[in-house]
């Protein structure tokens, strides 16, 4: 077992991603998790995440902890808000925003690639 204490969280860069701050919690490095790793990250007004993972064969949950974020795929747009996840299959493109004035807080859990 490995306990995590938010003190001790070290903020990352995410790539294509924009009025946010990332925060990698459990995976290989931080936790010894092997299988998946999660992270939660802080929307800003108007921060969100560029389209991607369109090629990408991990699968990735989002559980919104505060606050609401909208995901836009090619055909729908899912808005989350407190409490609500959101299931994103292997090479499920998607783009994230928060339309709100206030900040948004979500737990993003991601598998490691099979080797």
């Amino acid at each position: 077992m490995k306990k995590t204490e938010l003190k001790d969280v070290k903020t990352y860069e995410a790539p294509g991603h924009f009025g946010m701050t990332a925060m990698r919690l459990h995976g290989k490095e931080e936790s010894g998790a092997q299988k998946f790793w999660m992270g939660m990250s802080h929307f800003l007004p108007g921060g969100g995440a560029e389209w991607a993972y369109e090629d990408n064969p991990l699968e990735k949950i989002y559980f919104v902890l505060e606050g609401e974020v909208t995901v836009k795929t090619k055909t729908d747009e899912y808005v989350l808000r407190k409490y609500d996840s959101l299931f994103i299959g292997p090479n499920e493109g998607r783009e994230l925003i928060n339309k709100t004035n206030l900040p948004a807080s979500m737990l993003v859990v991601v598998n490691y690639p099979e080797k």
